[in-house]
């Protein structure tokens, strides 16, 4: 059976934007007819999103799934680590919880997920034209190399050709991609085929000198500089650190998030960021909640328990409180649902240590957590207006008491959710309400706001805009060639 061609994009660091290579790229060639199906083998996100199969996988998957025009799969990130503590992590593998392990443990048995991360890339490649793979991190982090399964570990597992990409936009490129070729293994250079500079500001004519250096330092060629696109910051962030990249309204009216130490599935707000008329302020540890915040949004949350001392630690409960006693409304989402609520019990210590703590306070609900997890592609409606919404569920536990006799969503004949008598304290377990215009229309006019944003659209354009970009200024059929030179020295996908 021929092997189907891939291509694997590395990077010299974390944010380098492997991500956005991987959906531009998936989208430019689904548009030359190919059949494209993205991949990643070991992702570490909070950022989750559930997969056509009911699974877990990266939001970069889902993005990079829609950006190729197809249904976002679990094989598509077969392993998942989503962080629970500074030095543990949730496992996830093919879209099922696998384990609880510390990093060190981690380390020491992430071989033996190889088969699994081979298996799910099998898959996937029998029934596409090209497989896009994304690494994790850097090659250049020898430290982990023992076991890799996320960069060329992979690769070489999988026999899948290299680019390397490298970000000028945080300095040092040259160095970064030199140094990465110095710590590679004679065997790990030969698999990289060429290099990509990312994020570049200005004229690239002037870098030329730079990509000569790197050839000649490396014995890689470019295949291209790619200018900063501002359409790109439209995509929905996986990582935390990516809270404050986009959408920097002058809209006058303000939602207050909390930055809490477990954040999740923050790309939930990504819509109310994108509109004219708000004014989305993340607000950092040591940071009141403004005081003139019209609303303020609990986010999601990887440790309920946890991040609600935390965010008691920073005072935000105090100005929470206040917040409504001054009239102003308060959205919980998932875990940030669980914490308006009085109690949140444990009892097997599913979230951290058994126990039952107190909530906020300001839902009349209590909180029940279990091992049973929740991960379900959803449709309903918006009780107040029928609005329709589409979204998912990804959570722990169940929640009841009075207020969840007054839900906010009806999802497929079942109630969800449940708001306070006067309506200002509300909370779901549904993420990706806000992606629905209906529902995010009718929640704003609920404010006074109104919105003008059309989401889905938003995003098409930005995959769109991101092909004609990578079309313009990267190689792509060099990558092809690239992509089809694979060699079938394994079984992997045969």
């Amino acid at each position: 059976m021929p092997v189907t061609p891939a291509l694997m994009i590395q990077a010299t660091g974390s944010n380098a934007g492997k991500s956005t290579l991987v959906a531009g790229l998936a989208r430019a060639l689904v548009r030359r007819g190919l059949k494209v199906a993205p991949f990643k083998p070991q992702n570490m996100s909070n950022n989750a999103a559930v997969a056509i199969d009911g699974g877990e996988i990266g939001r970069a998957q889902a993005v990079q799934a829609r950006a190729a025009r197809m249904a976002p799969s679990v094989h598509m990130n077969p392993v998942l680590l989503k962080p629970e503590t500074d030095m543990g992590a949730q496992i996830i593998v093919q879209g099922k919880r696998w384990g609880t392990l510390r990093a060190k443990s981690y380390l020491e048995k992430k071989a033996a997920l190889l088969p699994a991360v081979l298996e799910s890339f099998a898959r996937l490649a029998r029934e596409a034209d090209i497989v896009l793979v994304e690494g994790a991190g850097s090659p250049a982090e020898i430290n982990l190399r023992a076991g890799d399964i996320a960069n060329m570990g992979f690769a070489h597992a999988a026999n899948v050709p290299v680019l390397l990409a490298g970000d000028i936009d945080r300095g040092g490129v040259i160095a970064s991609i030199a140094g990465t070729h110095l710590v590679l293994e004679p065997e790990e250079r030969a698999r990289i085929h060429g290099f990509i500079i990312n994020k570049f500001r200005g004229d690239p004519a002037l870098f030329d000198n730079g990509l000569t250096a790197i050839t000649r330092l490396t014995g890689w060629p470019s295949l291209g500089v790619v200018p900063w696109l501002p359409q790109a910051a439209w995509l929905p962030a996986e990582d935390a650190v990516d809270l404050d990249r986009t959408h920097a309204s002058s809209g006058t009216r303000i939602i207050a998030v909390p930055v809490l130490a477990r954040i999740a599935n923050f790309d939930d707000l990504d819509p109310l960021g994108m509109e004219p008329g708000v004014k989305l302020v993340f607000v950092r540890p040591g940071e009141p909640i403004p005081g003139n915040a019209d609303v303020v949004i609990i986010p999601g949350s990887k440790s309920t328990i946890g991040d609600l001392a935390y965010l008691r630690a920073q005072g935000w409960d105090i100005d929470i409180k206040a917040h409504v006693r001054r009239g102003g409304h308060v959205l919980g989402l998932c875990g940030g649902y669980q914490m308006l609520g009085r109690t949140i019990a444990d009892p097997d210590g599913v979230d951290g240590s058994p126990g039952t703590v107190d909530g906020l306070g300001l839902l009349d609900i209590a909180t029940l957590m279990s091992a049973d997890k929740s991960t379900t592609l959803i449709s309903g409606t918006h009780c107040a207006t029928g609005a329709a919404i589409e979204g998912y569920e990804i959570h722990l536990g169940r929640s009841e008491g009075t207020d969840c006799a007054r839900p906010l969503l009806t999802i497929d004949g079942r109630p969800d959710g449940a708001a306070s008598i006067d309506g200002r304290v509300q909370g779901t377990y549904v993420h990706g309400l806000f992606t629905s215009d209906a529902f995010r229309k009718a929640w704003l006019a609920n404010l006074g706001i109104a919105s003008t944003l059309a989401y889905e659209t938003r995003i098409e354009t930005a995959l769109d805009a991101l092909a004609d970009h990578f079309e313009t200024h990267l190689d792509i059929e060099q990558m092809l060639k690239i992509a089809r030179s694979r060699q079938s020295t394994n079984d992997s996908d045969a």
